[in-house]
């Protein structure tokens, strides 16, 4: 594996003659409040030569709105990004600046754009992020939660086996999960949450920056009562409590609690530890000094 290095420029570039390589830019739309986006965002769609969107169709309302005149705009989706991407790519390679933007928010997150960005980062090319407006981040900046560390998961697999196997995998993470659901899959999610990680906090964000922006804040189960009174509307963001420290310190400690002082020792030891290290370990575990440890082998041994 060799490093690449990337040096990005923040203005738009000329066309080239072919021999240098353009730019493809990530840009942010509005999730819902088309106040969200940015003077970057607008400029860097005035001025490149390909726009490539989710939905053209969606995508023109919003350029529309901003008087933006694309000099040419294309399809790229989940449904035609295998052949899309190479050609978006030539084009870029061969001097061309393009514009990638998604209905709502970044892309490439939960939507199109990450397998376009690694066709550009094997082919050399300058990638620069236009930042604004993402749900999630949104969500959790405002749910309550701890944001000192967090995972974002997107939308759940339709199966039922994917979904258990995501969310038992997610059940041990100290940090705040981020989801995404649609209204009318979001009690079947809940459901599954509540199952496979447990009764913990929860806020649902729904619409957000939108005219019906809406949090419910409670436990998983109260928020499936809720739900079941007041039937789903719009989309939402989950932004769900990590594993309470209590709980994660009780199923780590799990694991050793059955054993003696030099089994435990020589647990570690079989992980190519030495003794001594394989002491502070064991210190650290039972929450005793290594002083402890070395005392208890002591009176072991003896």
């Amino acid at each position: 594996m060799s490093i690449q290095v990337q040096k990005s420029f923040a203005a738009v570039s000329e066309p080239s003659s072919g021999q240098t390589p353009g730019t493809l830019y990530l840009v942010a739309t509005p999730i819902g409040n088309l106040e969200d986006m940015t003077y970057r965002a607008v400029r860097t769609l005035q001025e490149c030569d390909i726009i490539a969107a989710e939905d053209t169709r969606q995508s023109r309302k919003l350029l529309n709105h901003f008087e933006i005149t694309p000099r040419k705009l294309v399809s790229y989706h989940e449904h035609n990004k295998h052949n899309s991407g190479p050609e978006l790519i030539r084009l870029i390679a061969e001097g061309q600046s393009l514009a990638l933007i998604s209905d709502a928010g970044l892309p490439a997150i939960s939507d199109p754009g990450q397998e376009l960005v690694q066709l550009a980062v094997e082919q050399g090319i300058a990638i620069v992020p236009i930042p604004g407006a993402n749900a999630a981040l949104s969500a959790l900046i405002a749910s309550g939660l701890s944001t000192n560390r967090f995972t974002f998961i997107g939308f759940l697999p339709r199966d039922h086996r994917g979904q258990a196997e995501l969310l038992q995998g997610a059940h041990a993470a100290e940090g705040t999960l981020l989801l995404y659901e649609s209204p009318h899959r979001i009690i079947k999610t809940l459901q599954a949450i509540l199952e496979h990680v447990g009764n913990r906090r929860i806020v649902l964000a729904r619409e957000l920056t939108k005219r019906h922006e809406e949090w419910l804040r409670g436990s998983v189960e109260e928020a499936l009562e809720w739900l079941d009174e007041h039937p789903p509307l719009g989309e939402y963001c989950i932004v769900l409590e990590g594993q309470p420290q209590e709980e994660a310190m009780a199923e780590a400690n799990e694991w050793w609690q059955q054993m003696n002082i030099l089994q435990h020792v020589e647990h570690y030891e079989q992980q190519d530890l030495s003794r001594k290290d394989a002491m502070k370990k064991v210190a650290k575990d039972r929450d005793v000094s290594k002083r402890d440890i070395y005392q208890a082998l002591l009176h072991e041994d003896n």
